[in-house]
Formats: structure tokens, sequence, C-alpha cells
């Protein structure tokens, strides 16, 4: 047959997701919910001690339950090859790092018989009587990492901050913090696992997996190939699964030890303990200008925890080395290892809490120049990247700044703090810029021409419900020149081969790049061959290692500018967000339905993040209080009053084929600063740590 193709572009449109009636009529299968025969349950066993060993585990009343299978603990299980990750060696030891953390697990007919046998099972310990869960500056245990998450350096100095400090004019000091916070997506963590053999397959909640599937086939010695994730819808991720966690080993390790499938599925409250959160930290920001605004000197330190099994450290000052321009910077991270669970990536990790600390930082800077905030920012644009020397592929804070500000209506804004009432509330905005850096991975892929006059493109993508189906069958569509009603593009699925995870914002713009060039290759063969296929059709398939080693040493970075407007009850503390208006600069927006939904999620993070958001540690049992979503309070409804996003249109020819810059992550990363910046020129009284709380602002009230 012959293929005719048509030169209607859809890459910049809005259709509707491909897979929205599949989910709104519940056809669309999600980890738990694949049919697969003579499957049992696992559910496990969770410490409780903070930290000490495993004397014994007594199964006896457990097994005595009809339905019980068996109770797997340290001394049953198949010994896994040793992990980068510490936290996956589940059960290959008896020692306990924290409390919740698996130390047997039960497995029987069904999911009631489970959980009741798993309370049966007697757990002896030998407890240490010493433990380490808070996080305490004045730790003398406090250590500076040389690399942290992404690659970023531990420190970096430019010039003498010190020195500029001292003599610059104006100088704000300031202490910020940030509580521990969970990513608590609305899908738990949940796997099914069967072994046919040596082969194992995996039904996973997973935004990696290719990632995964390789992850898993090492710790169990298997060669490449031998285990297989689908991951075909996932009920969101923020982080929490985009790297292999340990309730999918337990399930992989009850499936081999039964050689029947098995399913797990975390309860919220188990979530807490075994599936990482964002760390929380102590920043101090220190900045010093001339009185015309500019800096002369960024000096931001931050302080946060890991566990003692995984030195995980958050790039949470990163941004403050590409932000401003200033001749003098010192940036550093700290981090104190606990006995806690492992930490680890939640969505924009490290710009998230390090761009609340700067920004709040730079209004306090504002405030005390007389300066507009919105004008101050602009006045310390830097002309390339401040830390490396490299000129921006697109820098246009600028012109979301501006773009907001027109849109928000700030011009003519009372500075003054304070004096804004309506009813029984003060009233005020606030602004903060966003920024993200724009992370690409190789990817490959794989694109088919169909006899039928259809094309199928083959990726190990992850639709964690960002639309990147949508997304990249509108690229694909362009790049072939057909209708998009003529492709189907299949992901989540690790025999697809190797494709980055849904997260770091760098999916779209890592995915797209192969699905390009897989296509576009494709249409050279068909070229080649006058459009006629033969009739078992036509197969190319693409990988972007090399075009990715051959792209110019550019900085690149998304960036983005939001308003808040902000009301705070008098008498009880209550801050509500009136208004939120966010602009981004974000490369080619592929599809303007599903980009507008990722900033508005975004932010509406940013709103929890900001009011809401904060686990509570016990220090006497080292255990999160609060590990339900009835005292772990996210925003709901009513907390997002009014909403908008917006973006400009710039164009960034040094990113990708199709010019993709992440989003996912841009939203949130500014937007409790504009919010608390809101709060302190609705009240004028500052409110550094998070959440912001009607007790802190009614305290600040009070003494102020």
């Amino acid at each position: 047959m012959t293929v005719d193709r048509v030169l209607d572009k859809v890459v910049g449109g809005a259709p509707a997701r491909i897979e929205g009636r599949d989910k709104v009529t519940g056809a669309a299968r999600y980890a738990y919910e694949y049919p697969v025969p003579n499957a049992v349950y696992v559910w496990p066993v969770q410490s409780t001690i903070v930290r000490g060993r495993v004397r014994s585990v007594d199964g006896a009343a457990a097994l005595a339950l009809p339905g019980v299978i068996t109770v797997l603990d340290s001394g049953n299980v198949f010994r896994l090859r040793p992990a980068q990750d510490a936290e996956l060696a589940v059960l290959q030891s008896a020692d306990v790092a924290y409390r919740g953390q698996i130390v047997a697990a039960v497995v029987a007919t069904t999911l009631e018989c489970a959980r009741e046998a798993a309370s049966a099972v007697r757990v002896d310990y030998e407890e240490d009587e010493e433990y380490d869960v808070e996080l305490d500056p004045g730790n003398p245990r406090i250590l500076s990492p040389e690399t942290v998450n992404a690659g970023f350096a531990g420190t970096v100095d430019r010039g003498d901050a010190e020195s500029a400090l001292a003599s610059a004019p104006v100088r704000v000091d300031a202490v910020y913090t940030t509580p521990t916070e969970h990513a608590s997506p609305i899908e738990p963590h949940a796997t099914i696992a069967f072994w046919e053999g040596e082969t194992l397959t995996l039904y996973n909640a997973d935004q990696a997996p290719w990632k995964s599937a390789t992850t898993i086939a090492r710790l169990f010695g298997l060669p490449e190939g031998a285990v297989s994730v689908v991951a075909d819808h996932i009920g969101g991720g923020f982080g929490s699964k985009a790297a292999t966690r340990p309730p999918t080993v337990l399930a992989a390790l009850a499936a081999y030890a039964v050689r029947r499938p098995v399913k797990v599925a975390m309860t919220r409250q188990q979530m807490f303990a075994l599936v990482s959160y964002r760390t929380p930290t102590l920043q101090r920001v220190r900045l010093g200008a001339e009185r015309d605004g500019r800096l002369t000197a960024v000096w931001h330190e931050a302080l946060q925890q890991s566990s003692k099994l995984v030195e995980y450290t958050e790039q949470t000052v990163a941004a403050s080395r590409v932000m401003y321009a200033a001749p003098s910077s010192h940036t550093a991270h700290r981090l104190l290892r606990l006995d806690v669970p492992t930490p680890s990536w939640m969505r924009a990790p490290g710009e998230a809490p390090g761009m609340f600390a700067l920004e709040s930082a730079m209004d306090e800077l504002a405030y005390a120049l007389g300066m507009d905030p919105v004008q101050l920012r602009i006045v310390n644009e830097p002309s390339a990247d401040p830390e490396s020397g490299l000129p921006f592929s697109s820098r246009n804070l600028i012109a979301c700044l501006r773009e907001g500000a027109a849109r928000f209506g700030w011009a003519g804004r009372d500075p003054t703090p304070g004096v804004r009432e309506k009813g029984d509330r003060l009233l005020g905005t606030g602004v903060a810029s966003s920024t993200y850096p724009v992370f690409t991975m190789a990817s490959t892929a794989t694109a088919y021409a169909q006899p039928t006059g259809r094309f199928v493109i083959e990726i190990a993508a992850a639709d964690i419900g960002t639309g990147a189906r949508t997304a990249l069958t509108q690229v694909a569509a362009d790049e072939l020149g057909v209708p998009m009603d003529l492709v189907t593009v299949k992901v989540g699925r690790s025999v697809f081969g190797p494709a980055p995870v849904a997260g770091g914002s760098m999916g779209t713009s890592s995915w797209s790049w192969a699905v390009s060039k897989a296509c576009r290759a494709l249409v050279k063969e068909l070229d080649e061959r006058s459009g006629v296929l033969p009739p078992e059709g036509l197969e190319v398939r693409a990988d972007t290692t090399e075009d990715l080693a051959a792209a110019k040493r550019l900085s690149r970075h998304s960036f983005g500018a939001q308003f808040a407007e902000v009301s705070v009850n008098v008498d009880s503390g209550q801050v509500r967000v009136e208004r939120l208006l966010g602009v981004f600069a974000a490369g080619r927006i592929v599809n303007a339905r599903t980009a507008r939904s990722q900033f508005l999620g975004g932010m509406t993070m940013g709103i929890s993040m900001a009011l809401h958001e904060a686990l509570r540690m016990d220090p006497r049992f080292g255990d999160f209080v609060n590990h339900d979503l009835a005292g772990y309070h996210i925003a709901a409804n009513a907390d997002v009053r009014g909403i908008e996003a917006h973006w400009i249109d710039e164009q960034d020819d040094e990113l990708n084929p199709v010019g993709v810059k992440g989003i996912g992550e841009l939203g949130i990363v500014g937007t409790a600063a504009a919010i608390a910046n809101a709060v302190f020129h609705a009240t004028g009284f500052r409110q550094r740590d998070l959440p912001i709380t009607l007790d802190r602002v009614r305290a600040a009230m009070r003494t102020g």
C-alpha cells in the first residue's frame, strides 16, 4: 500500500487526552487491577523499634490461621545481590535501620487473611536505646557532601562572599525552614509480581518501567530482559514512583518464595515510611546589595537529613547559583544522617524548598531597599549563567515577570505592609520567580508503519497523568505528516527498550526527541520507497545517545513568575489564597490543555506546601505521627479559589528537535514564596517557616 502525508500540524494544539475516556469509565488498568489467575496477597510486618536487630520472628500463630501460605523473614528469603540503594535490601538482614522498615511479611490467599496474620506475627528485637531522629543544627555529625542529587556540587564558591557581604550597603540575613513532606499520590504504591521459570513480570505503579526492570534484574542476578515491567496507567507519583521502592522488591521476593502471582498494595499509612519523602530543610540566606538593588553577594546554605542506610542530599541551593547576577556567592549543602527512612525525590526536588528561601529573601531585600520586588529581580538579570559562565539556551524570566505583572494588575501596588483591610481580613500581594533545569536523557523509540495505513510508536515512557501519550502522539503525527487518529503510541512497558524516567521534568523533552528521530527515519525510508510499504510493514528504531553527546554546552533552564493575592483573618490568622497567577517560559508547549493542567497542578501543590503540608516526627518513637491524610493536610477544592496559568511563546532551538522544556516541576517552585511574601504584605510579619499555619500567623500578629 501507499502512505499519503498531510501538512496540518497538531503540536501546539489542545487535543483531549487519548486515554481520557478509559480513565473516567474505569477501563484504564492500574497496577493492582490486572487479572492474574491464582493470585495471593502479601502484607508487610513493619518494625516497631527505631534501631536495633531482630532476634527472632515467630510466625506460628500466623501460620495457624486458615489461608496463610508462608511467613517470610530475613532467614528464609531469596538472597539478593548487593544493591546500590540499601533500602532495596528487603529482608536481607536482621538489622533494623528505622521504625516502619519491613522485618517480615505474610503471604496468604486473601488480603484480609494476610493482614490479620501479619498482626499475629511476633517479632523479638534487640533494641538500641540510643538513636537520633531529629534534624538538629547543633549535631556534631553534620557533614558536607561533595556531590548532591542530580550530580550538582555540594559546595560552590565564587569570589569572596563574606567580604562582599561585610561591605554591602544593604544586607539581608535570615533563616528559613521547610518541613518533611510526602508526595501522597492518589494511587498507592502497588505491584503484582509473578515468575515464569527465571523470568519475572511486574505490573507496577512506576514512573520508570525500563529503569525498574534493570534494577530488579540486577538484584536477582538475572540477565537483561529477564524482568518485564508493565505500567500502562499510573495514578500520580510526584517522584515517589520514580525509582524502585521496597514494596516492589517485597512483591518479587514473595512471588519467588511461593511461585504464584503475588499482589502488594501499600496502605496510606505504610507509604509514609516505605516510599520516601521530601527532606526537611533549615536554610540560611544572606544577600548583599548596592542601594540601586544590584546584588553583590549571594550566600545560601541548607541543612537537611538522610538515613543511615543511604546518603541522599537534595540540591537545595543549586538554583541560587543561576538565578541572579552577583559577583560573589557561596552555596553549600549540609547533611545529617539519622535513624529515619531515606528521603528522596518529590516534585521539584531541591528547587521547591530552595527557591522558597531565596525568593523570600529577595522580597525581604526589596523592602530593605524600598524597591519594587519585580524590579529588583529584573535589575539582577544575568547575561550568562553566573555559575558556569555558559550562555543560556534561552532565558525569559523578565518576560514572565512583566507579563505576569500586567495580567495580575501589579502596577500601582502600594508596598506598605499591613494596611489593606476588607471586613475582618487583611489583604496582601506577593511575587516570586521560578526555575527548573532542563534535564534531557538518552532514549530509544520504535516507529512502525503498518500495512493497514496506521502507525505505531513504542517507547518505555510512563504517563503518570501528565498526558504523555497524547503529547507524543502529537509529535509523531507531525513528524509522519498524518492525522493523530492514524497514530497509536504505546508506553509503559520496559520491553520497549531504554527510556528515562517520567520525572525531573525530563520526560517529554527526552521521549519526544526519540519519537521525532524514529518517525523522521521512517519517513525517509518511506520516501526512498516512494511511499510504498512492503506487505509486512516497515519498522525503524531510534536512539538519541549520540545526539545528546553532540549537543552544545549551554545552560538550559525553564523560568517563570508567580503572583499571589492572600487574605488573612485578623482574629483566627487563617490565610486564604484568593488569587494565584503564573506565567512561564518553558520552550515549545506541545499540548496547551495538558500543559495548563500540569502548571495548575504544580501551583496547587505549591499552595499545599505554603499552607498545609508537614509531617511531624515523634522523637520518642522515631515515627511520623500524622501518617495519613486525616493528619497530613493537602490543599482541597476550597483552598484553590482563583488560579491561572499562562505561558509566553518561547522558541529555543538548542534543546531538541521539538524545542521542548519540562513543565511538571516548574509550577510548584515559586508558589510558596509568592504566598509567603503576600502574607507579609498583608500582615507586616514575616513567615519564614512552612507551612504558614494559623497558629504561626496569630503568634506573629500577637507578639508583633
